[in-house]
């Protein structure tokens, strides 16, 4: 698999943003391209770095983005093509999250509901937890039904930080 990367700052720390010729495939927490490098060789079977300039346009729109995003602008999320992998099931979440609005919040078990598997509320924290786009799919939008927020693989203060800057958790 070939893949190109970009790195960017933010005021969650820094981000790796990582790109195949079908869009954008992570977006890391993390300095260290080395481990990302591994994690993408694990989920793809191997990758290999490279310049692209379809895949270099997909990081840069997704970086001007984010950008925005973290400016308090407007998302456009919606334009950046993602590659995210991940089985039907978790496709299917993700899917969910990414109709979640800025400013507001879901519980696990309303994104089991709205996919129309009730029962499938740990399931659903799984596939959160295995989301490899985070931000841009949204699954820090997912909260406890008792309003607490659980796990989150970027660190529950990253998504803490990340509700407050969408005002979907009081100051």
């Amino acid at each position: 698999m070939e893949i190109t990367e970009l790195k960017m700052e933010s005021p969650v720390g820094p981000l790796r943003l990582v790109a195949t010729d079908a869009g954008i495939c992570r977006i890391a927490f993390s300095r260290d391209a080395a481990a990302v490098r591994r994690e993408l060789a694990r989920r793809f079977g191997g990758v290999r770095v490279s310049e692209s300039p379809r895949r270099r346009n997909v990081l840069e729109r997704a970086q001007k983005a984010l950008g925005r995003y973290f400016s308090g602008g407007e998302i456009d999320f919606d334009r950046i093509p993602l590659d995210p992998g991940g089985t039907e099931f978790q496709q299917d979440v993700w899917s969910c999250l990414r109709a979640i609005p800025r400013g507001e919040t879901r519980s696990y078990g309303d994104v089991a509901a709205a996919i129309r598997r009730p029962k499938a509320v740990r399931a659903v924290g799984s596939a959160n937890r295995a989301n490899p786009i985070p931000i841009i799919v949204p699954c820090h939008r997912v909260i406890g039904s008792d309003g607490e927020l659980r796990g989150y693989a970027g660190r529950v203060d990253r998504k803490e930080w990340l509700l407050r800057h969408e005002n979907a958790l009081p100051a």
